[in-house]
C-alpha cells in the first residue's frame, strides 16, 4: 500500500450512467438553460437546435468523470444530484464557449460552429410567444455578457445562492463570477415579475416548439448550386480516374487520389536513398541515418513500388499501427531504404524518413492484396538507441536487423541475473535468428533482452523487445549518468524490475533507466530494503513514465521476488534529469505481524513527514513509523533550501 502527498479532497466521479439518467430526466430543463445563456444573436432557429445539441453532447466520453467544482454546489429540489450538477456545469459552459467570437490566434471550441446534430432541413423552429414582460426580459438579457446571462439563469432558474453561483460559474470558467452575479442581480430588480416565474414562460422553452419554412427561393437555387457541383466533381473523378502513367493501384494500396509530381518523385523506388555499406566508418552521424540497405531484395523494384505506394495510400485490407505521437502520413521525399528481405514467410521492407522507421510486410506466397504497415517515431536516434530493429515477429518470437556497427549479439534473461548469455546468430544481413518475445508473453516466467557490443567490442548495450519496432534500451544509474546493465548489482536489481516493463509497453517509449535512490534498514532487524525509480522515457518527448518501487530483502528467486511498487505518475518529471529528486512511501508488515509507514527519498531530502492516518517526522531521508493495517498516511519532505516537495504521484 502506498503513500500519498497531501492533495486537497476531490469530488466524487460521476458514472456515464449516472449522468445519462439525469440527462434524460431533466433533459427539458437543461435545454432551457442552454437557450437562455446562449447568445441572442445566433437567432431563435439555431438557439434553438445549439441548445439541443449542447445539453447531447453534454455526457462524459469515459466510463466515469471527474466533476467540475460546480459539482459540489448542491442541486435544486428534486434533481439526481450529482449527475445532474455535472451536467447541467458542462452545459453552461458549452453554452458559454458558444457565445465567444472566433479569433484567428485562439483554437476554436466546438461549441463555437454549428452544429452537427440535431438537424432540421426545410424548417425554422422557434419557442412559442410570451407576453410583454418575456419581451422585455428577452430583450435586456441580449444586451448582457454571456456569464451575466448564466449567473441570471442559475439564480432565478435554479434557485443557487449567490456563493453557489459564484462556485457554478468558476466552474464553467468564467473570469470574474462575482461581477457577473452583481450584474444578474441588478437585472431581477429591475423586472416586474418574478425571474422564475418569467424564465418559466413558454418564451423560454425550447422543447415546445413552433415550425415555419425556410426561404423557399433560395433553397430552390441553393439546390440546383449543388447538383451542378456534384456533377462537376463526378467528371473530374472519371478523369482522374483514366489509365495512363503515374501512381494507379499497387497491391494493397487505395486508388490514386491525386497527381503531385513531388508526390510522386517520393513514390519512385529509383529515386530512393541508398547509403554505402561502410558510410558509417567516416560519418559524424551514427544513427540510422547511415545504415546501409540490406537483404536479398533490394533490387526487387516491384516489391519497393508496392511498400512506397501502400505507405502513401493504405487500403482498407492494410493492417496499420503507430507508435503515440507517430504521423502516419506519406512521405515528404524519397526515404531511406534500410532493408528489404525474405523474413520468416513474409517479404519485408523497411524504411527511414529522417523522422519514423516504416515497416511494410506482406505474405511471402505471391499475394499482394493484403499488408501490414507500421509506423515508429525514431527522430534523435544515437548510437546506442538506433542498434537494431524489429523487422519480424509471430508465434512468440522475435527477429532483429542490428545496426552495420555491431560486432556482437547474445541474449540474456533478466530474470536469472547469474546467468550466462547465450550467443545469437545473424545472417549477412545483419538479421537474427528468433528471440523469445516477452512483450507478447502472458506470463512473466523469464524476460530475454538483446545484448549488442559495437565495433570496438567496449560497449554492451542492453535492449529489449516492448511491442514496437525500436527496442528499449535498459540502462541503470542516477538520472544524470546512466550507463549500460554489466554489473552484477545492475543485473540482480533489474531482475526484480524487469516484469514491471510491460506497465509502459507499445507507449513509444525509447529507454528505461532503473536506479536505486535508497537503502532502508528496516525496523525490527528485518534487513535491509533498497528503494528504486523507474522512468521510462520516450521517443516524443513526453508522455513519460515514472514507477518508485520498494524492494524489501528476499531468499527467493528475482522472478517470484519482484519489487513492489510504491508510487507511479505519467506526468511528473521525478526520477528524470530534469528534476532527479523522488520520494515515495509504503504500508509494510514486520515478520512479527506489525505495521509500519516506510518511506524513502532520494539525497536532496533532508526531513520527511508523514501526516493525516499516521504521524511522524525524521530528519534525513528515510523514516520509519508505526501504523495499523489499512492506515493512510500523506507524505511530503524537505529539501536544502526548506522547499516543500510531495511524494511521487
Amino acid at each position: 500500500m502506498s503513500t500519498q502527498g497531501t492533495q486537497e479532497l476531490a469530488p466524487v466521479p460521476v458514472d456515464v450512467e449516472q449522468a445519462e439518467a439525469a440527462l434524460v430526466e431533466h433533459y427539458p430543463r437543461l435545454v432551457r438553460i442552454a437557450y437562455l445563456v446562449l447568445p441572442p444573436s445566433l437567432g431563435r432557429n439555431r438557439r434553438v437546435v445549439t441548445a439541443h445539441s449542447v445539453v447531447q453532447r453534454s455526457l462524459p466520453r469515459g466510463r466515469a468523470a471527474r466533476p467540475e467544482a460546480g459539482a459540489r454546489v448542491p442541486a435544486p429540489r428534486g434533481a439526481a444530484a450529482p449527475g445532474y450538477v455535472f451536467v447541467r456545469g458542462r452545459v453552461v459552459r458549452q453554452a458559454l464557449e458558444a457565445g465567444l467570437p472566433l479569433r484567428f490566434r485562439a483554437w476554436p471550441k466546438r461549441a463555437q460552429f454549428p452544429p452537427l446534430l440535431p438537424q432540421v432541413w426545410g424548417l425554422r423552429l422557434f419557442p412559442r410567444a410570451g407576453g410583454a414582460d418575456e419581451l422585455a426580459l428577452d430583450q435586456r438579457l441580449s444586451a448582457l455578457s454571456g456569464p451575466v446571462r448564466a449567473a441570471y439563469v442559475l439564480r432565478g432558474l435554479e434557485q443557487l445562492t449567490g456563493a453557489e453561483v459564484r462556485q457554478a460559474l468558476a466552474a464553467a470558467g468564467v473570469a470574474d463570477p462575482r461581477g457577473a452575479l452583481a450584474e444578474a442581480d441588478r437585472v431581477e430588480a429591475t423586472e416586474g415579475r418574478s425571474a422564475a416565474a418569467l424564465l418559466h414562460s413558454p418564451e423560454f422553452d425550447p422543447c415546445s416548439l413552433q415550425a415555419r419554412p425556410t426561404d423557399l427561393m433560395r433553397r430552390r437555387q441553393h439546390a440546383k448550386a449543388a447538383l451542378a457541383a456534384a456533377a462537376a466533381l463526378l467528371v473530374c473523378g472519371t478523369l482522374l480516374g483514366l489509365p495512363g502513367e503515374g501512381w494507379g493501384p499497387d497491391g494493397a494500396a487505395a486508388p490514386s487520389y491525386a497527381r503531385n509530381p513531388a508526390a510522386e518523385a517520393a513514390l519512385d523506388p529509383r529515386r530512393l536513398h541508398r547509403v554505402a555499406p561502410m558510410a558509417w566508418h567516416s560519418s559524424a552521424r551514427t544513427d540510422f541515418s547511415v545504415w546501409p540497405a540490406r537483404g536479398e531484395l533490394t533490387g526487387d523494384r516491384a516489391l519497393l513500388r508496392r511498400a512506397l505506394a501502400v505507405w502513401a495510400r493504405p487500403g482498407s485490407r492494410v493492417r496499420t499501427s503507430a507508435t503515440p505521437g507517430t504521423p502516419p502520413g506519406p512521405p515528404m521525399d524519397a526515404p531511406q531504404l534500410l532493408f528489404a528481405g525474405a523474413v520468416d514467410r513474409s517479404r519485408v521492407v523497411v524504411f527511414h524518413d529522417g523522422l519514423r522507421i516504416v515497416r511494410y510486410a506482406e505474405p511471402g506466397d505471391g499475394s499482394t492484396t493484403v499488408a501490414a504497415l507500421d509506423f515508429a517515431r525514431v527522430d534523435g536516434a544515437d548510437a546506442a538507441s538506433s542498434g537494431a530493429l524489429v523487422v519480424g515477429r509471430g508465434h512468440g518470437n522475435v527477429r532483429y536487423l542490428t545496426a552495420p556497427w555491431v560486432s556482437g549479439a547474445v541474449v540474456r534473461d533478466l530474470l536469472e541475473p547469474a546467468g550466462t548469455a547465450r550467443p545469437l546468430r545473424r545472417d549477412g544481413h545483419g538479421v537474427t535468428d528468433p528471440v523469445p518475445s516477452p512483450a507478447q508473453a502472458r506470463t512473466c516466467r523469464s524476460w530475454e533482452a538483446l545484448e549488442l557490443r559495437d565495433a570496438t567490442g567496449s560497449a554492451a548495450r542492453l535492449v529489449t523487445d516492448l511491442g514496437e519496432l525500436a527496442p528499449v534500451r535498459l540502462t541503470w544509474g542516477p538520472p544524470a549518468e546512466p550507463a549500460d546493465v554489466s554489473t552484477g548489482a545492475a543485473r540482480t536489481a533489474w531482475a526484480r524490475t524487469a516484469c514491471l516493463l510491460p506497465a509502459v509497453r507499445a507507449h513509444g517509449v525509447r529507454t528505461v533507466n532503473s536506479w536505486e535512490y535508497a537503502r532502508q534498514r528496516l525496523p525490527e532487524g528485518n534487513g535491509t530494503a533498497a528503494w528504486l525509480c523507474t522512468r521510462a522515457e520516450t521517443w516524443r518527448g513526453t508522455g513519460s513514465r515514472t514507477l518508485a518501487q520498494f524492494q524489501p530483502p528476499s531468499s527467493r528467486p528475482p522472478a517470484t521476488a519482484q519489487g513492489a511498487i510504491a508510487a507511479r505518475s505519467e506526468t511528473a518529471p521525478s526520477c528524470g534529469r530534469r528534476d532527479p529528486r523522488v520520494l515515495a512511501g509504503v504500508l509494510w508488515k514486520s515478520r512479527a505481524g506489525r505495521w509500519y509507514v516506510l518511506a524513502a527519498g532520494s539525497g536532496q531530502f533532508t526531513s520527511l513527514t508523514t501526516s493525516g492516518g499516521v504521524s511522524g517526522t525524521s530528519d534525513g531521508n528515510l523514516l520509519a513509523v508505526r501504523a495499523t493495517q489499512g492506515a493512510r498516511a500523506q507524505l511530503h519532505g524537505r529539501l536544502e533550501d526548506g522547499t516543500r516537495v510531495g511524494a511521487l504521484r
